[in-house]
Order: C-alpha cells, then sequence, then structure tokens
C-alpha cells in the first residue's frame, strides 16, 4: 500500500529569497542572449517565458530572422544539450525518435539494441516542423506530450527538462504539411518573429559582418533550469487573475454570448489554453521582477497563447479579419 505524502508549502519568506535568486539567474540569462540577438526583445521574452514554465514554442518568421541563432543561442545560454532536425517530406519517424538494430556477439548469439535519435536532447529544434509529412510530425508532438517515446514495445523516457522550439516559414506553402490544430495545441506559445527595428538591424549589419562573431556563453545549468521552472508553478495567482483568463479564454470559443466571437470564430481554444496562459503569466511575472502576476500579463500573452488555438470562420477571412485582431478585442475587454 503506497501512501501519498503532500509537499510542505513553501513560506513567503523563502517563496522571496528562492525569487531574488531566480531573478539574478535569469537577468544573466537575458544579458546572455542579449549578447547575440540584437533587438527582438519580445521575441527573446516570449521564447524564454516559454521555457520558464516549461513548455513547447512553435517560431514563425520569414527567412533571415534568427530563429536558428535563437534557439542555438539559448541552449548555451542555459546549459542545455542541444541537437537541430531539419524536418524534410521524406523524414521518417524513426529518423527523429530512433530505432532498434540488430547485434551479434562474438559466441553468435543475436540480440536488439536501440540507437536513439536526436530527439533525445534538452533542447530541440525542429526546423521547418510543416515540411514533415503527418506521420513524422505526429511522432514528435507526440513526444512533446508524453516526454517519453515507445519503440518495439519498450518505453524510453526523454531528458529532463526537455523543450522543442520548432520553426515555421508562414510565406512558402508548397511542398508543406500544415500542423493540425489539435497537434499546434501542444505548443504553449507561438512566438511571431518581424523583422527588426532600424536601430537593431543597423547593429546586426555592423557586428555580424566582421572578422569576429559574437559568441554565446554559458551561464545556467539544466538542474537550475528546473529549479526555476517548479518555483514557477508555486508561485501564487490572485483570484481577479484566474477570473481574467477564463473570461478570455471563454470568451473567445463560439456560443458562449459574445457576438463578436459567433461572428468570426468557429471554434476556439480549449482547457489547455487557460493552464498555457496560467503558466505563461507565472512565468513572465518573474521574467519581470514579480512574485505574482497580474491581469496586464494576461492582457500581454493572449496573442501568443491563444492565436493558433483558434480557427476564424469563412466570412471573416473573406472579410480579411485576422486571429490577432479578434484576441487584440478581447484582450481589451478584460
Amino acid at each position: 500500500m503506497s501512501v501519498m505524502v503532500k509537499e510542505s508549502p513553501i513560506s513567503e519568506k523563502d517563496m522571496i529569497a528562492q525569487a531574488e535568486t531566480a531573478l539574478a539567474d535569469i537577468s544573466r540569462v537575458r544579458d546572455g542572449v542579449g549578447r547575440v540577438i540584437f533587438g527582438q526583445e519580445v521575441v527573446v521574452e516570449r521564447t524564454l517565458v516559454a521555457l520558464l514554465a516549461g513548455g513547447h514554442a512553435l517560431l514563425v518568421g520569414v527567412p533571415g530572422l534568427a530563429k536558428t541563432k535563437l534557439v542555438e543561442t539559448l541552449g548555451v545560454v542555459l546549459g542545455l544539450d542541444s541537437r537541430r532536425i531539419q524536418f524534410t517530406p521524406d523524414l521518417m519517424p524513426s529518423d527523429i525518435l530512433g530505432s532498434e538494430v540488430m547485434e551479434q556477439d562474438e559466441a553468435g548469439r543475436r540480440s536488439f539494441r536501440f540507437i536513439s535519435g536526436p530527439i533525445f536532447a534538452q533542447l530541440l529544434m525542429a526546423d521547418e516542423i510543416n515540411r514533415a509529412s503527418p506521420r513524422t510530425q505526429s511522432a514528435l508532438l507526440q513526444a512533446m506530450q508524453e516526454y517519453h517515446v515507445t519503440i518495439a514495445g519498450v518505453r524510453h523516457d526523454l531528458p529532463a527538462p526537455f523543450h522543442v522550439l520548432a520553426t515555421q516559414n508562414p510565406l512558402e506553402q508548397e511542398g508543406t504539411y500544415p500542423l493540425p490544430e489539435a497537434q499546434l495545441d501542444r505548443f504553449l506559445m507561438q512566438v511571431d518573429i518581424l523583422y527588426p527595428e532600424i536601430e537593431a538591424e543597423r547593429r546586426i549589419l555592423l557586428e555580424t559582418t566582421g572578422i569576429e562573431d559574437a559568441k554565446a556563453q554559458n551561464v545556467l545549468q539544466p538542474a537550475r533550469l528546473r529549479e526555476i521552472q517548479t518555483l514557477i508553478r508555486r508561485m501564487p495567482v490572485p483570484e481577479s487573475v484566474v477570473d481574467a483568463i477564463l473570461k478570455l479564454v471563454r470568451s473567445a470559443r463560439p456560443g458562449q454570448g459574445n457576438a463578436e466571437t459567433d461572428k468570426h470564430v468557429a471554434w476556439g481554444p480549449g482547457p489547455r489554453a487557460s493552464q498555457a496562459l496560467t503558466l505563461c503569466a507565472r512565468a513572465r511575472a518573474l521574467y519581470d521582477g514579480r512574485l505574482a502576476p497580474s491581469v496586464d500579463d494576461i492582457r500581454a500573452l493572449a496573442e501568443p497563447v491563444l492565436q493558433h488555438r483558434m480557427a476564424l470562420t469563412f466570412a471573416a477571412r473573406a472579410e480579411g479579419t485576422t486571429v490577432r485582431d479578434v484576441v487584440a478585442k478581447l484582450a481589451k475587454g478584460i
């Protein structure tokens, strides 16, 4: 007979002390990323928030906006074992999960040995994920949800922490397989990467075309990242923030009494969106040096958390309405 032991609650004094230490670590991480990635402060913030919250992120942007560089930099700065998979239409599930091979020893006995694939990493970059077939996408996204893979009936646990940062090009659609909605829901956030501001682009020109290029330096260890992730899950969430999350997510669903949503939205976010908003709001608060999230965090995170969990009606798309427009209006109402 097993006995469940509840974790003792952390005191406010200990929480403050741990938060102050975590703030110093997060500040060093931000500085480390900032030495290599110029501008794109919102992108860096949202990607780090996704990692601090313990989730995965989908990075969407045209080529040349440093998506790959950002993931590589985060891997070095956070001290994570990082690997990259370039997705192509002929990529098979075994290419990323691994497979069993038959071996024969000196006595002639044969046995199978599992050779792990590149998914067995702490930070996996799934480059151009929408270029792989649905079969391969499903293999990866199942691992993202379950944190293990099953090969020949044997379970193989993934490393901890385990994060996937997938990239997607919004322009090229020929030869691609768009991610199904149920699989998009596995991503904590969708981070849109836009063109840099002129001053940031000027710095990019001056600092990346010389003899020496800025290199990332490690400032954190995976065990410490997990401690910060645990701390974030312990952070209190005010009742007003919980109410704002529920109001926002439920108002984004058709049939809940919101006329604008009923007119424009075909289907809305499920409970996983509420969970994502709660975790990300806590992480963003700590990222900004606060011990509890606020309603402003929910407004700031509404777009990256909700936009890939909603679909518009044909009439709304024909009118030129975008998901971002709908989310922005809903966020103002909380």
